[in-house]
């Protein structure tokens, strides 16, 4: 097991230098700290004990020893002996003494001198251009090993003299850090400028790789390289896979060649945005339109593939080519539907119960039962079995609750957390808002639900849903024993779990539901009891005895059958695919992996999304659409948003079954979902099998190829970074990340961390076009506050920030003058920052919602906001001071729950053509007819005002 190292972490990352180690300092020591770590945890053997044994003394001495290492000379003594064990780990480890491959020991390898490379860049040094060109051609060398004709098994062969001119440049290199930052002794290498020779011998071999590696990629070209340019083959490219996949799409019994082209498709976003140079580009894209051929040959064979050309697209601009084929990419990766979404609003299939009315009637009479002392009853059995329905069908019976004064239920789950099920209770039976009982401690909402609960005569039922070992002996001491009938009611998988809770606890075990009952439910949720074909009823009995007795396998089944046409064949297939996968392994989670195959393709990364939250967790609805929209899962459906399109998605996901409704909207939709624990199991195994994503519970692992990570560890050290060359979405918790690593993540794209913040906190290695985050502050009058500073983002063109805090703001908002698109929403603005924005030279667009203005005046300079198009004013509250000379281009003006007048001048916009005002004051209202009314007279038809009133 991997040793902590939080509390000499702490220590270390202070320290500036290191006593008898001068070029060295505590962060780069850490840095090899996390990485021997790592690598260890992919040991198949016990090695490297020693170094883990050091490891653990130096926390050890830390935690308990001096406050002031440098006086401590035990401390110093472990430390220069670890420092002296590092040397081994400085060159490329073995591969037969781990589960990693050569390619993969390498790159991480690699991965740790860019990361050794980023502490040392502050330190002094004479060979700083020289180390600046290592690192780019490191860079590279990562980006050719993490490509398929480095990885794929039939190129390892005619890879090996070039991984292995790899491995000795990045051995030297480790050598040199060693020897410069490690090496602890009497050192003369500047002096006699043998440090300089290394450096010029690792470039000649760097030169020499880069000559190899050419040589190979032509070597493996299909056919001889035309002159064409880089922009001519990505136009080419993204000719063939645009084609492809619009072909695809209209025959889904060829997914398997839908699955290539999604593959290609990342390959050539990989190529294109990681750090190839140009000569690699030229090699490597030529390669690529031929494996497309290859796609397209056994289609054209076939007769289903036109054959033609595609039309050339030469208007194609060469600066949009990336652009252009990630959005190819994200079209490729998640095919749209073949049918289109309703224009209403979907509806959610009710919960059905079938059988079991037995057993519900009698733990309803043991609930109601004239026992005054605290019960526990507790429902057991194993997963899948329905043992969460029923206990939620009695708790909102309504014998139940006319019976007891307050109720609770609260999901516990394998991965407990004590606080979340504190709040989870009270937020059950109160109108307490879980933001504020956040900010509590455990002692105080344990106090808080003990208070609720105590007093003579209050009768309460308490449900703790999915409860494992230990979770009750934590949590018995706040419900009290009030005499008066008190229940508390636990659903679990474990026959102990009840009677170790209690000599009077009733223990039920629930059984499985008869053949019949099975075929019955099988019917409801497959016809609604509607009429049926009679040729149905033997292969359905036969696929209901199939199920095993587990409800959630006959729900799952039930929805492919329900998808799917209403025949004999195609219920014979599902049925032999079900006695296929049982006769392997008799389990309820093939059944499930069934169900999972069987959904339509532009569902199936939808749903392998829920790995990247918690088990039982419910999840906020908003939140994750508004992923799946960014992740590009959700496709454009005409006169439908995004959010409602993905909206469908999440409703044809909890009508298959497969996602379960957690809390509803007042309007009756759906404010939270969750999933199974058994299919979030079933999808965390998919998703890594399938490289989808990674979820990290403990540390990050030294290699991974996953395009997406969540972090769901609280503990993961922000100075331990993952491999990042192929991660496209970071999700997750960092505890602090200020101190997190990004520079290896080229590809990030979505972004989505709660995090500490703090003043500090920057990520400045990342290189993104759009972000979006909502930063937020808990109430401390003697805590300074800040706006977030973004500056650093060179390339940002759309930016969305949601900023919430209380009292004064202790810094002014910086902003990229990339910025094309910019929406503010709950900021307080002085005349300094609107001036600031307006000078954002290419703003073209600009959103303020629920935001303030300084005295309550807006003032612009005639010199700013010289390209903005749009403007959105939401909820403000502000003087509008402008005139024709203002917003030059300003082509439509947004005004909702505006509540000031508008001035007329604004109709003088030679460019504006529309205004809209939603749920404003009358006054508004009344300007903007005004307006209307005035630019009519002087002949201009053009404007458009349309005006929702708020009814006052």
């Amino acid at each position: 097991m991997a040793p902590q190292i939080y509390h000499l972490t702490k220590a270390l990352k202070s320290k500036s230098f290191i006593p008898g180690m001068p070029d060295c300092d505590g962060d780069i020591i850490v840095t090899v700290c996390h990485y021997i770590i790592k690598l260890c945890s992919s040991r198949q053997d016990q090695q490297d004990g020693k170094v883990i044994s050091l490891l653990k003394q130096l926390n050890f001495e830390v935690k308990n020893g001096s406050t002031d290492l440098d006086e401590d000379q035990s401390f110093m003594m472990l430390l220069r002996s670890f420092v002296r064990e590092l040397k081994v780990f400085f060159e490329v480890p073995n591969s037969k003494s781990t589960t990693l491959n050569q390619i993969e020991l390498l790159s991480a390898f690699i991965d740790f001198l860019l990361e050794i490379y980023d502490g040392i860049w502050y330190l002094p040094s004479t060979h700083k251009d020289s180390l600046e060109f290592c690192q780019t051609e490191l860079k590279f060398f990562i980006t050719f090993l993490g490509d398929k004709p480095a990885s794929q098994p039939t190129s390892l062969d005619e890879n090996k003299n070039v991984l292995t001119d790899i491995e000795a440049v990045a051995n030297d290199i480790g050598s040199l850090f060693y020897l410069s930052y490690f090496y602890i002794g009497e050192k003369d290498w500047e002096q006699d400028n043998r440090q300089g020779l290394a450096i010029a011998d690792i470039l000649g071999k760097v030169e020499q790789v880069k000559v190899n590696i050419k040589e190979q990629c032509m070597a493996a070209s299909w056919k001889k390289l035309t002159p064409k340019t880089i922009v001519d083959q990505i136009r080419t490219i993204h000719e063939e896979l645009t084609s492809l996949r619009s072909f695809l799409e209209q025959h889904p019994e060829l997914e398997g060649f839908l699955i290539e082209t999604s593959d290609i498709a990342y390959e050539v976003l990989y190529i294109l945005t990681s750090y190839a140079p140009v000569w690699y580009l030229t090699l490597r894209l030529p390669q690529v339109v031929e494996k497309i051929k290859l796609i397209r040959l056994p289609l054209e064979k076939l007769n289903k593939y036109p054959t033609e050309q595609v039309a050339s697209q030469d208007e194609l601009p060469p600066e949009d080519v990336a652009n252009r084929m990630a959005r190819m990419l994200k079209d490729a990766e998640n095919p749209s539907p073949n049918v289109s979404l309703e224009a209403q609003t979907p509806s959610v299939k009710e919960d059905i119960f079938v059988g079991l009315d037995d057993e519900a009637n009698e733990i309803t009479e043991i609930l109601l039962g004239n026992q005054k002392e605290q019960q526990i009853i507790s429902i057991w059995g194993m997963p899948g079995l329905g043992k969460t329905t029923l206990a939620n069908k009695i708790y909102n019976s309504d014998r139940i609750v006319q019976h007891f004064h307050k109720r609770a239920s609260c999901v516990i789950s394998q991965t407990y957390d004590k606080k979340n099920a504190l709040i989870a209770i009270l937020t059950s039976m109160s109108s307490l808002e879980r933001d504020e009982l956040s900010k509590l401690d455990e002692d105080t909402l344990g106090g808080k639900i003990y208070q609720s609960l105590y007093g003579k005569g209050i009768r309460y039922l308490i449900i703790l849903d999915d409860i494992w070992k230990d979770v009750w002996s934590d949590l018995h001491r706040y419900f009290p024993e009030n005499q008066s009938g008190s229940r508390i009611l636990f659903t679990t998988r474990f026959k102990e779990i009840g009677s170790q809770a209690s000599d009077k606890s009733i223990v039920r075990n629930l059984r499985f539901l008869t053949a019949d009952e099975c075929w019955i439910l099988l019917k409801i949720k497959v016809f609604h009891n509607e009429p049926y074909p009679l040729e149905l009823e033997d292969i359905g009995m036969k696929i209901a005895r199939k199920c095993g007795g587990l409800p959630l396998a006959v729900v799952v089944i039930a929805a492919v059958l329900a998808n799917m046409k209403k025949n004999k064949a195609k219920w014979e297939e599902v049925a032999e695919s079900l006695r296929s996968h049982i006769s392997k392994d008799n389990s309820c989670m093939k059944i499930l992996e069934l169900s999972y195959n069987y959904l339509p393709m532009h569902l199936k990364p939808c749903f392998l999304y829920f790995v990247a939250f918690e088990e039982d967790r419910e999840i906020p609805v908003q939140k994750l659409i508004s992923l799946w929209v960014a992740e590009g899962f959700v496709q454009k459906v005409e006169q439908k948003n995004s959010n409602a399109v993905s909206y469908g998605y999440l409703i044809d996901l909890i009508n298959r079954g497969l996602v379960q409704v957690g809390k509803r909207r007042s309007n009756g939709g759906v404010k939270t979902c969750y999933v199974h624990d058994l299919l979030h199991e079933m999808c965390l195994t998919i998703a890594e099998k399938d490289n989808f994503m990674k979820v990290i519970q403990d540390q990050f692992p030294i290699y991974v190829q996953h395009q997406r990570l969540s972090i769901l560890s609280h503990s993961v050290s922000p100075l331990s970074r993952p491999f990042g060359a192929h991660v496209r979405s970071l999700l997750g918790y960092l505890h602090e990340p200020s101190r997190f690593i990004f520079s290896n993540m080229k590809l990030v794209k979505v972004l989505d961390l709660s995090a500490e913040w703090s003043r500090e906190t920057k990520f400045e290695k990342l290189d993104l076009l759009r972000l979006k985050c909502k930063f937020s502050s808990e109430y401390n009058p003697s805590k300074p506050y800040y706006y977030p500073t973004l500056d650093f983002l060179k390339h940002l063109e759309s930016l969305s920030i949601l900023f919430r805090a209380h009292g004064v703001l202790s810094n002014v908002i910086t902003l990229p003058l990339t910025l094309r698109n910019l929406t503010l929403t709950a900021f307080k603005l002085n005349s300094n920052e609107m001036k600031m924005i307006g000078e954002l030279p290419k703003l073209e667009v600009l959103k303020l919602e629920s935001s303030g203005i300084e005295d309550y005046k807006w003032n612009p300079n005639e010199d700013e906001f010289q390209q903005l198009r749009f403007l959105k004013l939401d909820f403000m509250g502000v003087q509008l001071n402008v005139s024709s000379y203002h917003f030059s281009r300003l082509e439509q003006l947004v005004l909702t729950r505006f509540m000031t007048a508008i001035p007329s001048s604004l109709g003088d916009i030679p460019t504006l053509v529309k205004i809209e005002v939603r749920w404003c004051e009358k006054q508004v209202e009344e300007s903007a007819s005004k307006i209307q009314e005035e630019q009519k007279e002087y002949g201009n038809e053009l404007l458009k005002v349309i005006i929702i009133s708020s009814g006052r």
